[in-house]
C-alpha cells in the first residue's frame, strides 16, 4: 500500500489511507445517524399529529419513490459533474427541507417533505458510494466495508436512540432544526474528504437533448449487458429482499407467535444489525485467506442456515440463532460484493454503477417486503423464510457456472 492515495487525473491528492478512511467513516456514520434520527423522529412526530397506520405506511415509504427515480440519473451525473459537488448540493437542499419540516402541523405535511427529501437523497448516497468505491483499491479489501459498517452503525444503533431522546427532550421543531444543521455539517466535511471532479476532454460540440438521451440510453444498455455487473446487482437484490422481510416481520412473528414482549421482539432486529455490522468490520479477515468466491459461498450458506432455522424455529432460541446467522452471512456477502462493485465501477464508471446498484437493491427490498407480507398473510409469516432459499441457491449456481 502506498503512503498516499494516488490521485486520479484532475483530483486533489487524498490524505494518508488510514486518515482518509477515518474521515470517510466519520462522514458515513454522520449520514447514518441522520437517517436513524429521521426515521424515528418522523414516526413519533406523525403519531403526535394523529397519523393512523395507513398514513404511517405512506410516510415511511414516501421517500422510496424519489430514491428509485433519481438513483440512476444521479449516477450518470456523478461521472460528469463530480461526486463532491453533487453531495454538497444534495446536503444543502435536504437540510433546507428538514428546516421547513420543523413547521409541520399535519401528517400530510410530513409526507410531502419526506417525499421531496427522497428525490434529494441520491445526490448524497450515490456520490458517497462513488467516491468510496474509487478509493477501495488503495484502502485494501479488509477495510473496504468499514465505511458501510460505520453508516449502518449510525443508522441502526445510534440514530434511533438519539432521535427518540431528542424528540422527547427538545421537541420535534428543535429536532428537525438539528437534523438540518447536521446536513450542513456533512456538506462541510465532504469538502475535506471528497476529491474534485475528474477532468474530461471537452466535447467539440454540445449534443442536443435528444442526442444526450440517446447517449444515456446506449450507456445504460452497455451497463445491463455486463455480466459481472448483473451478478453483483443480483446479489444485492436477493439479499435486500430477504433482509427487509426479516427485519420487518421478525418483530410481528415474535410478538404474535412466540409471545415475546416489545423489547424482546425489537431486540431480535438489533441482534441482526449487530451481527451484520460486526461482520462488515471483521469480514475482511475471512475474505483474505478464503478468497472472494469461497467467502461468498460461505456467506450464502450461513444465510440459508439462518433462514431455515427461522422457518423451523419452535422456541425463542431458534429465532435468536436464525437472525444472528442471517446477519453474519449477509454481512460476509456484503464485504465481497462491495469489493466487486468497486472493481466493476473501475471499468464502467463508479457513478453509473453506484446509481444502478442503489436502484436495484431497494427494488429487491420492496419486493421482499411487499410480496413476503402478502404471502405471510395467506400462509403465515414463518413459512415465508423458506421462500427466500431458492434465490440464494440461484446465486450459488451462478457463481459456480460463471467464474
Amino acid at each position: 500500500m502506498s503512503a498516499v492515495l494516488p490521485p486520479a487525473p484532475g483530483r486533489e491528492p487524498q490524505p494518508h489511507p488510514l486518515r482518509y478512511l477515518a474521515l470517510f467513516a466519520l462522514l458515513s456514520m454522520s449520514m447514518g445517524v441522520a437517517v436513524g434520527v429521521t426515521k424515528i423522529a418522523t414516526a413519533l412526530h406523525a403519531l403526535s399529529l394523529g397519523a393512523g397506520p395507513a398514513q404511517l405506511g405512506l410516510i415511511s415509504s414516501g421517500g422510496m419513490v424519489g430514491m428509485l427515480v433519481m438513483a440512476l440519473p444521479i449516477g450518470f451525473m456523478v461521472d460528469h459533474v463530480g461526486a463532491r459537488r453533487l453531495f454538497v448540493i444534495g446536503s444543502v437542499l435536504a437540510g433546507a427541507v428538514f428546516a421547513l419540516q420543523s413547521q409541520a402541523q399535519s401528517p400530510w405535511f410530513l409526507l410531502g417533505t419526506g417525499s421531496v427529501v427522497g428525490f434529494l437523497m441520491p445526490l448524497r448516497f450515490v456520490s458517497l458510494n462513488s467516491e468510496f468505491f474509487a478509493q477501495i483499491r488503495a484502502l485494501g479489501t479488509g477495510k473496504a466495508s468499514w465505511s458501510r459498517a460505520a453508516h449502518m452503525s449510525g443508522m441502526f444503533l445510534i440514530g434511533p436512540a438519539l432521535g427518540a431522546l431528542l424528540a422527547h427532550r427538545l421537541g420535534f421543531a428543535t429536532t428537525w432544526v438539528l437534523v438540518a444543521l447536521s446536513y450542513g455539517l456533512t456538506a462541510l466535511l465532504a469538502l475535506r474528504v471528497m476529491g474534485g471532479p475528474t477532468r474530461r476532454p471537452a466535447a467539440p460540440r454540445a449534443p442536443s437533448p435528444r442526442g444526450r438521451a440517446r447517449a444515456v440510453a446506449r450507456e445504460l444498455v452497455q451497463l445491463l449487458r455486463d455480466p459481472a455487473l448483473r451478478r453483483v446487482n443480483l446479489v444485492d437484490f436477493i439479499s435486500q429482499g430477504a433482509t427487509l422481510y426479516t427485519t420487518t416481520f421478525i418483530v410481528v412473528l415474535a410478538l404474535h407467535d412466540f409471545a415475546l414482549d416489545a423489547a424482546q421482539a425489537s431486540g431480535l432486529v438489533t441482534a441482526w444489525g449487530a451481527a451484520f455490522i460486526g461482520m462488515l468490520f471483521c469480514g475482511g479477515l475471512l475474505v483474505a485467506p478464503l478468497g472472494e468466491r469461497r467467502s461468498l459461498w460461505l456467506g450464502m450458506a450461513v444465510v440459508v442456515a439462518g433462514l431455515l432455522m427461522l422457518g423451523t424455529a419452535r422456541g425463542t432460541g431458534g429465532l435468536w440463532a436464525g437472525v444472528l446467522l442471517q446477519g453474519l452471512g449477509a454481512g460476509l456477502m456484503q464485504v465481497v460484493n462491495i469489493n466487486r462493485i468497486a472493481q466493476v465501477g473501475a471499468r464502467l464508471g463508479q457513478g453509473r454503477v453506484s446509481g444502478l446498484n442503489l436502484l436495484v437493491g431497494p427494488l429487491g427490498g420492496l419486493l421482499g417486503g411487499s410480496l413476503g407480507g402478502w404471502m405471510g398473510q395467506r400462509w403465515g409469516l414463518q413459512p415465508v423464510f423458506f421462500a427466500f432459499v431458492p434465490g440464494y441457491l440461484l446465486l450459488a449456481l451462478l457463481q459456480r457456472t460463471t467464474e
